[in-house]
């Protein structure tokens, strides 16, 4: 079966926000004095946790800093989950993690990098843009970083 069939049948049966936390602890100090940008730095990561029987929570956490010098600009944290059904086909363990941990956060990512942007600029500060994310590339690495961990234990 093609993975485009199979993905176009994952089903979104509700997203949400799960966490969300702004800090800007040094405002207004950190709004008036911006002669030269932030350092920013930005981590993304994906959790699943099954309901049911093809039904996952997927999670979308991303965590944002913002530093110049030795001040703290901003941080901000935000899990964006959702709940996904997977298609009722005859699914491989392994097709099945490539749609919760690819193709669901995929889905998600959007959403999240709005909020993202909207929040830093309700903040008083530009917008934090993420750039779009290759999930299938962060689950080949979360993959190899596992065997080597394994390989080495």
């Amino acid at each position: 079966m093609s993975e485009n069939f199979v993905s176009n049948k994952l089903k979104v049966n509700v997203q949400y926000i799960k966490d969300l936390s702004f800090e800007n602890p040094n405002s207004p100090k950190s709004l008036t004095e911006n002669k030269e940008p932030p350092d920013i730095k930005v981590d993304i990561n994906v959790f699943a946790k099954p309901f049911d029987k093809k039904v996952y929570e997927v999670s979308l956490s991303i965590g944002g800093k913002a530093d110049r010098n030795d001040l703290k600009i901003f941080e901000i944290e935000l899990v964006y989950a959702g709940v996904f059904t997977l298609p009722d086909v005859g699914l491989t363990d392994e097709e099945e993690k490539k749609l919760v941990l690819i193709e669901a956060p995929q889905l998600l990512f959007p959403f999240a990098r709005s909020i993202i942007a909207e929040l830093t600029r309700d903040g008083g500060f530009m917008p934090l843009i993420i750039q779009p994310i290759d999930f299938g590339a962060l689950y080949r690495s979360r993959i190899n970083q596992k065997t080597k961990t394994e390989g080495s234990a």
